[in-house]
């Protein structure tokens, strides 16, 4: 079970949950996008002031909504996909083994609800996305500096807190360790939320457009962790137990 066969099929399950993720967002999340752009264009017709895609079109930057929602979305979530299916499935092969006594398949999932965790809701729930017509063109450096900051503290706690979990379930019990990792991410999170900036630029955005945006964004982000999770949980399991097949016959093999 070499770390190639765990790429090989994290990279096949990514693809397949790029594509689920961009149908999710294709027919969940497009007609709220679609519904904020029509609000953004209003607001600014009735203020006389350009829109953000008025002033992207004025730069030669902007890309035609129909490409953006179809081609353009298909593009980034297959490509997203393959990102998070390949570093999760190398992840999986780097904890084979160091996870207790769970199984290859058994850890996977492991790795793959502390990813989904660490990487996508801890972050989500402090920095939800957006839709266009929400937040000031000024702030979109350091909004994006303040999500990805967070996003890399989230992972680097939860590392810890994993393998502190996994130490003390060695040397006390699992569920001392698991509680206190638990734990220990928790309190940590909430602190660094509490201390981080807060974003509140929604303005007079319809608060139930907004949020319904965010359900759709959140389901999208579910979609492509559910399917990375469950596919290269399945895909693993199948190659230990072929590896097991394997080195049972050559047990037998060698008794003869």
């Amino acid at each position: 079970m070499s770390a190639r066969a765990f790429l090989v099929r994290g990279l096949l399950i990514g693809l397949l949950a790029g594509f689920a993720s961009f149908l999710v967002a294709h027919q969940v999340g497009e007609p709220h996008v679609e519904r904020a752009i029509a609000l953004e264009e209003a607001a600014a017709a009735e203020s006389g002031e350009p829109s953000h895609a008025d002033e992207h079109a004025a730069e030669g930057t902007t890309v035609a909504r129909p490409t953006q929602r179809t081609w353009g979305l298909l593009t980034g979530t297959l490509a997203v996909g393959l990102a998070v299916g390949g570093l999760v499935a190398l992840v999986a092969a780097g904890t084979l083994g160091r996870l207790g006594r769970l199984s290859p398949g058994q850890s996977t999932a492991v790795v793959s609800l502390v990813g989904f965790v660490a990487v996508a809701l801890v972050p989500f729930l402090k920095y939800p996305a957006t839709p266009p017509a929400v937040g000031s063109g000024e702030t979109i450096g350091d909004r994006t500096s303040y999500y990805f900051g967070f996003v890399l503290l989230s992972v680097a706690v939860a590392a810890f807190a994993s393998l502190l979990a996994v130490r003390l379930s060695a040397d006390i019990s699992t569920y001392v360790g698991v509680v206190t990792g638990a734990g220990l991410y928790l309190v940590v999170m909430v602190v660094a939320g509490l201390l981080m900036p807060t974003v509140n630029e929604i303005g007079s955005f319809p608060a139930d457009e907004l949020w319904y945006f965010r359900i759709a964004s959140l389901l999208t982000l579910a979609a492509l962790w559910g399917v990375i999770g469950v596919g290269l949980t399945g895909l693993v399991s199948r190659l230990h137990g072929r590896h097991l097949a394997v080195l049972a016959r050559r047990e037998l093999a060698a008794s003869l």
